[in-house]
């Protein structure tokens, strides 16, 4: 595992952090006291998780074909992939949000 690839997997744990505070957030304004991740909420989590391990695998070979004359490097198009990832999640949390599908609940 090279330099590129341990920046890489610390960047997808920055990441998944970063959308758990930003959500946990937005409920803990709310709420007070303890908040419980829902059924909805692991669902959440466990797919920005795995849309960021696709990223891992696929965001090098997506970068060769879009840009095939230049020697783009893999850990570019992974955190680019990695950094969508993050504001796709936030769109996503805004519609759950909408339809009234809670994230977390405060706990009983």
């Amino acid at each position: 595992m090279g330099a590129q690839d341990i920046l890489s997997a610390i960047t997808v744990l920055f990441i998944v952090g970063m959308i758990w505070l930003r959500t946990r957030t937005l409920y803990t304004r709310q709420v007070r006291g303890t908040l419980q991740l829902q059924p909805a909420g692991r669902i959440y989590f466990a797919a920005a998780f795995a849309v960021l391990v696709l990223g891992w695998l696929v965001a090098p070979t997506i970068g060769r074909l879009v840009l095939p004359d230049t020697n783009v490097t893999p850990g570019l198009m992974r955190v680019i992939w990695f950094l969508a990832t993050y504001y796709v999640f936030i769109v996503v949390h805004r519609i759950l949000k909408v339809k009234g599908v809670a994230v977390y609940k405060p706990a009983a």
